[in-house]
C-alpha cells in the first residue's frame, strides 16, 4: 500500500464522492419526510452509520476515517445537493470528531469505541461550571444543536477558571428542549439543551487553549471554525446547484398563464445563464482556496495565514452568494414558488437559513480585507 501524506503509515482506501451515489439518492427520497418530521429518519442514519460516514474526519488512530479536505467538501455538496439538512447535520456532526485530536487518546478511543457514536453540541446561553471532587458539576442551557435527535453524545462549553472548557457527556444525560420551530433546515432537529447540577468526570473534559496536538495528520492543522464555514459552504453550494437544476427542469415544461414555454422566454434565458456563471464562479473559488491550502498542509506540516484567510473568504462569498442563485431559481417558478409543497419553497428558505448562521456573516469579509490591507486580521474564525 502506498505511504500516506504523514510517511508512517499505510495509507487506507479515501472515501470519495463516486462512493456515496446511493446514499445521496437514499438522501433524495427521504427528503420530505426529513422536512415534515424535523428529523432525518432512523434507517438513514443506520445505513451512513454503517458505512462510517459520521466518522469522516475522526483520526485513523481512534477508529475514524480521517479522509483529506478536497474529499470531505465534495461528498457534503453532494448530500446537501439532495437535502439541505441532512448535508448541514452531515457536516455539523462529522467536523465536531475533529474534537478527538484535542481530547485526551483514552477519552477519544472510550467515545469512538461505538461504531454509532455520532456528536452535538450548542453554544451556551448561558452557563455555570464548578469544579468538584473528580470533575465538574455543569448547569445552564444551551442552543442550536444540529443533528440532536439522532446524536450519541452531547459537547457543552462554558468558561471556569478564566478558560473555555469542553464537556462531553452521553446524550441522555441532559434534558433535550424542542425550541425548533423554523422554516429553513427543519430536518436539522437543532434542538437546544439543558443541565441542572449535572456531574461530568473529569478525564470527559479538556481545554482546546491548552490541548497539544496530538495527531500528525494534516487535517487538524485547520481551525475548527474554518472548517465549518468550508463545509457550510459546500452545503449552500449543494442546495444551489439542486435548486438551479431545478428550474432548468421546470423552464422546459412550463408555459405560465398562456405564455411563451420559461424556455423560450428572453428573461429565462438571462436568469439561467447569470445563475449558472454565478454557481460555477462560486464553486471553482471555494475549490482553489480549498485546494491550495490542502495542499500545502499535506506537503509542509503548516497552514498559511494567506491559505486560512483566502479559504475564509471564499467559503463566506460561497455562502451569500449561493442565496443569490437560489433566488434566482426562485423567481423562475414565478407564483408557483411561494407554496409550501414545491420544492423550491424548501430550498429559498434553506439557503437564507444558512446565511443567518455564524459563517456567513459580512464581518468576515472585513477580516479579510484588514489582511490584504496589510492590517492585523481580527477574528478567530481562520
Amino acid at each position: 500500500m502506498a505511504e500516506d501524506q504523514r510517511g508512517n503509515e499505510p495509507q487506507q482506501r479515501t472515501i470519495t464522492v463516486d462512493d456515496i451515489a446511493g446514499v445521496v439518492a437514499r438522501v433524495a427520497d427521504a427528503s420530505q419526510s426529513i422536512n415534515d418530521d424535523r428529523q432525518i429518519p432512523h434507517q438513514l442514519i443506520d445505513s451512513m452509520v454503517s458505512q462510517g460516514l459520521f466518522r469522516l474526519l475522526v483520526p485513523r488512530s481512534v477508529g475514524g476515517k480521517e479522509i483529506g479536505l478536497l474529499d470531505y467538501l465534495a461528498i457534503t455538496q453532494a448530500i446537501s445537493s439532495a437535502d439541505a439538512s441532512m448535508g448541514w447535520s452531515f457536516n455539523q456532526n462529522n467536523i465536531l470528531g475533529t474534537m478527538a485530536s484535542l481530547m485526551s487518546e483514552s477519552l477519544a478511543k472510550e467515545i469512538w469505541a461505538d461504531t454509532s457514536t455520532i456528536l452535538s453540541n450548542g453554544p451556551p446561553q448561558h452557563a455555570s461550571i464548578e469544579a468538584v471532587d473528580g470533575g465538574y458539576s455543569i448547569t445552564g442551557h444551551w442552543n442550536f444543536s444540529s443533528g440532536s435527535r439522532h446524536s450519541t453524545w452531547v459537547v457543552a462549553i462554558g468558561k471556569h477558571a478564566g478558560q473555555i472548557l469542553s464537556l462531553i457527556m452521553p446524550h441522555a444525560d441532559v434534558e433535550w428542549i424542542d425550541s425548533w420551530q423554523v422554516g429553513g433546515l427543519r430536518g436539522t432537529g437543532s434542538f437546544s439543551f439543558e443541565a441542572n447540577a449535572l456531574f461530568v468526570p473529569a478525564h470527559r473534559t479538556w481545554i482546546e487553549a491548552q490541548a497539544v496536538r496530538r495527531e500528525k495528520g494534516p487535517l487538524y492543522l485547520i481551525n475548527r471554525r474554518l472548517l465549518f464555514g468550508a463545509g457550510f459552504a459546500s452545503v449552500a453550494l449543494g442546495v444551489a446547484r439542486s435548486a438551479l437544476d431545478e428550474a432548468i427542469k421546470t423552464s422546459l415544461v412550463k408555459s405560465p398563464q398562456e405564455q411563451a414555454l420559461l424556455r423560450d422566454q428572453v428573461q429565462t434565458q438571462r436568469d439561467i445563464g447569470a445563475a449558472e456563471a454565478l454557481w460555477g464562479s462560486s464553486d471553482a473559488y471555494l475549490k482553489e482556496k480549498a485546494r491550495t491550502l490542502w495542499e500545502h498542509a499535506c506537503a509542509h506540516d503548516e497552514l498559511r495565514l494567506s491559505d486560512r484567510i483566502g479559504l475564509r473568504l471564499a467559503s463566506t462569498w460561497a455562502i451569500r452568494k449561493a442565496a443569490e442563485v437560489v433566488d434566482i431559481a426562485y423567481s423562475v417558478f414565478g407564483a408557483t414558488s411561494i407554496f409550501e409543497d414545491q420544492p423550491i419553497q424548501r430550498k429559498f428558505q434553506d439557503a437564507h437559513a444558512i446565511t443567518q448562521q455564524l459563517q456567513g456573516r459580512f464581518e468576515h469579509y472585513e477580516t479579510a480585507g484588514q489582511f490584504y490591507l496589510g492590517l492585523e486580521p481580527q477574528g478567530n474564525a481562520f
